[in-house]
């Protein structure tokens, strides 16, 4: 593994889950039951040899603070290198960045200071494994001056996005942003392998040029000037550009193969909060959920995510939901494709219901 330093968007396309994102950042999403989108990312870098990471903050970030601590979880609590937050302004305003090439002006300093000759650049809003490392190798055997990571699947539209034309040698061709086209396309999924020295030489080129845009202004350009290759990521990928992305992705775990994928052979970190073991009384029934620690079911569960502290009264029947931390559902309730942020509370008697293609979503600290 060549010497890497990573940098982590932790609150890039934030726009695109609103519902989400409008007390926490994205990477501090929950999912899974106990995990937040960040810990994939982070644990891909940490399994990859990346010992030094900057996590690029932005607005609400306190949980994501809460939530990464020292970095001890990740094994990043070290006196050199380890976890490092970034400011979300640069060392010469202080006005917050509006989108990822003024975010990366700001880590300008954190860069320079790295002794590592490559660095990664990673979204904190996808579910994926992936070995940074192999992604590394490929970047030097093809004397590459830019990596950016594909993933092949149908187009969903959101806020931003980029295709890729990809030679059989992997070159890219040509980039196209936010293309009409629905079909499947060679998606980038926001990784990018490059020298650390050439990376603050586009920022430094992007500042005096006073460009405004990272994929505009100097990657869709740079396919002409600079050599830009694409590494084919063929393993299970979520991007969580919506809610519906972040309930079917959540959903998706309840299949074991791709359960398996995603926390088989290579962990994947997280804060570890102690808790009492679920408790499932004589009126309980559950299928093909996934419960966590601390929760208390009485009723019938199905086709769920549960995360820790849920409580769920006798009668009650909850399919096809996420229920986040200590939220709490009373007797006698009927719940289907249900959303509901932490610490909300659904009185006896509720009946709720969304659909597959749009959940109903609770916020968090609601009363229902």
């Amino acid at each position: 593994m060549a010497s890497t330093v990573g940098v982590i968007f932790s609150s890039i396309n934030e726009q695109n889950v609103p519902e989400l994102t409008k007390v926490r950042s994205m990477g501090s999403i929950p999912f899974g039951g106990r995990y937040r989108l960040v810990d994939f990312a982070l644990s891909n870098m940490v399994n990859s040899g990346i010992t030094t990471v900057g996590m690029i903050t932005k607005n609400n970030y306190q949980s994501l603070m809460d939530h990464l601590g020292s970095g001890k979880y990740w094994d990043l609590a070290r006196k050199e290198g380890g976890l490092i937050l970034l400011p979300p302004y640069s060392d010469e305003t202080e006005t917050l960045y509006k989108n990822r090439l003024e975010a990366l002006k700001g880590a300008t300093a954190f860069l320079k200071k790295a002794k590592e000759d490559f660095v990664v650049l990673a979204d904190s809003d996808a579910v994926y494994k992936l070995d940074y490392s192999k992604v590394i190798d490929f970047h030097i055997q093809k004397n590459a001056d830019i990596t950016m990571v594909y993933h092949e699947h149908k187009l969903i539209k959101s806020h931003s996005y980029m295709t890729f034309d990809v030679a059989k040698d992997g070159k890219i061709k040509g980039i196209e942003i936010n293309p009409a086209s629905g079909g499947v396309e060679k998606n980038y999924i926001n990784v990018l392998v490059a020298r650390t020295s050439f990376l603050l030489r586009l920022i430094q080129d992007a500042i005096q040029h006073g460009y405004k845009s990272f994929g505009k202004d100097i990657l869709s350009p740079g396919v002409s000037t600079y050599n830009l290759y694409g590494y084919k990521f063929d393993g299970y990928y979520a991007n969580i550009n919506s809610l519906n992305t972040y309930f079917n992705s959540n959903m998706d775990l309840l299949d074991r193969k791709i359960r398996d994928e995603i926390f088989g052979e290579r962990d994947v970190y997280t804060k570890v909060n102690d808790s009492a073991p679920a408790k499932f009384t004589e009126t309980a029934s559950v299928k093909n959920s996934l419960i966590s620690d601390g929760c208390l079911i009485e009723g019938s569960v199905e086709n769920c995510i549960l995360f820790r502290g849920v409580k769920i009264g006798k009668g009650t029947v909850v399919k096809n939901c996420i229920l986040m931390t200590d939220n709490i559902v009373g007797e006698n309730c009927n719940l289907s494709y249900v959303v509901s942020d932490k610490n909300s509370v659904i009185r006896d008697n509720r009946v709720l219901a969304g659909c597959e293609i749009q959940p109903y979503f609770i916020n968090k600290g609601s009363l229902i």
